[in-house]
């Protein structure tokens, strides 16, 4: 057993040893039922006389602490565990008061369901494991990538490059390697540019419905979050609050509804912007993926005022595990985001940003887009013409992304508690707002479908819309 000790005291080593040992149990380091060594044992391993451990499993006996059975030996009592457990949240720390946030359930977090529909997952299988272990393994050779020292917050070097190459090509954003700020996944890159735009008490919109984490990052640094309506043309910018600081919007893909904006409604946004000023997040999460039509210009392409920040995320067109994402900063606030990048955790992995480098730069990842691409493609339409075939269901038109959103009269909450106790995962569309929600609908990923089970899946869901009609 390794215990702790301090012999430093006044009062001897009995009680040394008595302190040390009841500290350990009341923090759970010894656990109920532990057996401790013998006297002699512990002793010898301490340093000290048999007699002051002898004395001070006593002690703990006595107390309740231990139970001691001849010729068996010394334990860890349970109930000297169950009332530090009782006694364990009384002077816990708590929350700052306003603090009303709890952690999200996360796809990993729970069991695959048999059926499974949930929004946000790519299909793992469809990923080339062997050469990106091949690509990282390269990176992680002994003294790659300076392992002694710390690495830059903008990002590797090579990435913030190939970054910039891919996007040129791949979604017609025109950046250099300078504009790119690689993160952690686009929710670190909200929480960056928040950070650096935002005060306590600004105005600050989303997407109403939206997505939810991007609302939560803005309203847990103090901004006043406006819901803004979406129409078939996308954000309705007649709606956005007059003093507004700060827009989140999904023009290529809108989250949840999977409609993608007019280039007329994108011109308004920019304009709008302009004339404040005020700062658009253009959230580019899954727009790799497109089954028809060519996709408009992204906002970051048509601004000439230096309003839009491009986020991107590697999570869907690779794989969440990635950890990577980037923003494309204006140079205005190049200097702020990576210091804040800086001081929230230094930087991220050289070794897994320089492999990610050497993947898009060596073709890999737009070969596995368009691998992957092909088959969700074959998910969107059966899943789409499935729905359609249901007749109570509205489906939302979608080009692009990996979910496909359908709107209904019935009470879709009810349905989507139903449908998980028959093994069938969906999104309710209510999660998605904020308010009462103007629309009612589910949200069907199909990443993580079993592409066997879709028609399976869906003749569950019709069995479930009949009972709640």
């Amino acid at each position: 057993m390794d215990l702790i000790i301090r012999l430093d005291g006044t009062d001897g080593k009995t009680a040394a040893v008595y302190r040390a040992l009841r500290t350990a149990i009341v923090d759970g380091r010894l656990p109920a039922g532990e057996r401790l060594p013998p006297t002699r044992a512990l002793a010898a391993d301490l340093g000290v006389a048999r007699g002051s451990v002898a004395a001070a499993y006593e002690r703990l006996v006595a107390e309740g602490y231990l139970s001691a059975q001849v010729g068996v030996g010394t334990f860890v009592a349970v109930k000297a565990v169950r009332r530090t457990r009782r006694r364990a949240g009384v002077d816990q720390l708590r929350p700052r008061e306003g603090w009303v946030f709890e952690p999200l359930e996360t796809s990993g977090a729970t069991k695959k369901p048999r059926y499974d529909f949930r929004s946000g997952i790519p299909d793992a299988g469809l990923f080339p494991f062997d050469v990106w272990r091949r690509l990282v393994t390269a990176e992680l050779r002994l003294r790659a990538n300076n392992p002694g020292t710390y690495g830059d917050p903008a990002g590797h070097p090579g990435l913030r490059e190939a970054v910039a190459r891919y996007i040129g090509v791949s979604r017609g954003v025109r950046a250099t390697a300078a504009d790119v700020v690689v993160t952690n996944g686009a929710q670190h890159a909200f929480d960056l540019i928040a950070r650096v735009l935002v005060r306590p008490g600004d105005v600050v919109a989303v997407e109403e419905p939206g997505y939810p984490p991007a609302r939560r990052i803005l309203a847990a640094l103090g901004a006043r979050v406006t819901g803004v309506r979406v129409d078939d043309e996308g954000l309705v910018v007649a709606d956005l609050p007059a003093h507004c600081r700060l827009v989140h919007t999904t023009p290529s893909h809108q989250f949840p509804l999977g409609r993608a904006m007019s280039l007329a409604r994108r011109r308004e946004l920019l304009d709008w912007a302009r004339a404040r000023p005020a700062a658009i997040v253009e959230d580019d999460y899954d727009s790799e993926f497109r089954f028809s039509a060519r996709p408009l210009e992204p906002l970051h392409s048509l601004d000439t005022a230096g309003r839009v920040l491009y986020v991107g995320t590697f999570s869907k067109s690779m794989l969440p595990a990635i950890r990577t994402g980037f923003v494309l900063a204006t140079p205005g606030l190049r200097d702020a985001l990576i210091a804040a990048r800086q001081l929230g955790d230094g930087y991220g992995q050289p070794a897994v940003q320089a492999a990610l480098a050497r993947f898009l730069d060596e073709g890999l990842l737009a070969r596995h887009v368009r691998k992957a691409g092909r088959a969700y493609g074959e998910r969107h339409a059966r899943i789409t013409a499935g729905l359609t075939r249901l007749g109570s269901l509205d489906v939302v038109p979608s080009a692009a992304g990996l979910h496909v959103t359908a709107l209904t009269g019935a009470d879709s909450t009810a349905v989507v508690s139903a449908a998980a106790r028959a093994g069938l995962a969906l999104d309710d569309l209510r999660s998605y707002s904020a308010s009462t929600p103007a629309q009612t609908g589910f949200v069907l990923g199909f990443g993580a479908t079993d592409p066997a089970l879709i028609d399976e899946g869906l003749a569950v869901l019709a069995d479930l819309l009949e009972r709640h009609v």
